[in-house]
């Protein structure tokens, strides 16, 4: 093994937390618009419906500005309750992240303990880069990753080949000697194993069961992708 590369949300920061995050976003857009008298986890249940349906769409396509997705997911929102989205949701969006995020508690250990190993650590993420430089500053983690690849610098998301080739070239690393650490079975696992990298699949509740066999291996914690990268070595 030469590398182990992450996902972010989900794989090094969780669900919870960025349900926490997002829920924050929907009370500040409310404060800002005059209607606190809406039911902020209402709306946030609809937010969440609305951007999830879109990414859904943009799985393996050309990149969009995930700012774009997110304010369009909100207006939707905000149009069926009759108020308008503030003109600085982005930067709204960014603050709450860095100040909600949370990591898995041992992703520092897990990280620190690869690059030990002599690995090049980095992430590939269906992100803009604003957003993925600010919440890793705000974690504290940002200088931790050898490289950061974005579906913004490759042009497409996960799971098309360009996010897991472009992070390959910028590691001058082999795809065969390589693993990805991801949550989602159908865009990190395909997409790394369509490339020849190996997968890992973070199923901390085991939720993800049915879809098992598109990964190559499963972990309930992220302590466990080291002890898997030293029975590669």
């Amino acid at each position: 093994m030469k590398a182990v590369f992450f996902d972010f949300v989900g794989t090094l920061i969780t669900k919870e937390g960025e349900n926490v995050t997002h829920q924050n976003i929907v009370r500040e857009v409310l404060k800002r618009a005059g209607r606190e008298d809406l039911d902020y986890l209402r709306l946030w249940e609809e937010y969440e419906e609305e951007s999830s349906v879109m990414f859904k769409e943009l799985a393996g396509k050309p990149y969009v500005k995930i700012r774009d997705v997110d304010i369009e997911a909100m207006r939707r929102v905000a149009e069926r309750y009759g108020f308008t989205v503030p003109e600085d949701f982005w930067e709204i969006s960014l603050e709450m992240h860095a100040r909600y995020g949370k990591l898995f508690p041992d992703a520092v250990e897990t990280i620190k303990a690869l690059k030990d190993l002599g690995l090049h650590v980095g992430i590939i993420t269906d992100s803009d880069n604003d957003y993925i430089e600010a919440h890793l500053k705000a974690l504290g983690i940002y200088d931790l990753f050898d490289s950061i690849t974005t579906s913004e610098d490759a042009g497409f998301y996960k799971p098309h080949p360009r996010p897991f080739q472009l992070a390959l070239e910028r590691a001058g690393v082999e795809a065969s000697k390589v693993l990805y650490v991801g949550d989602n079975p159908a865009k990190d696992c395909v997409g790394a194993k369509n490339v020849g990298m190996l997968s890992v699949l973070l199923d901390p509740k085991g939720a993800r069961r049915e879809l098992w066999g598109n990964c190559d291996f499963v972990v309930s914690k992220l302590g466990e992708v080291v002890e898997i990268v030293k029975g590669l070595m």
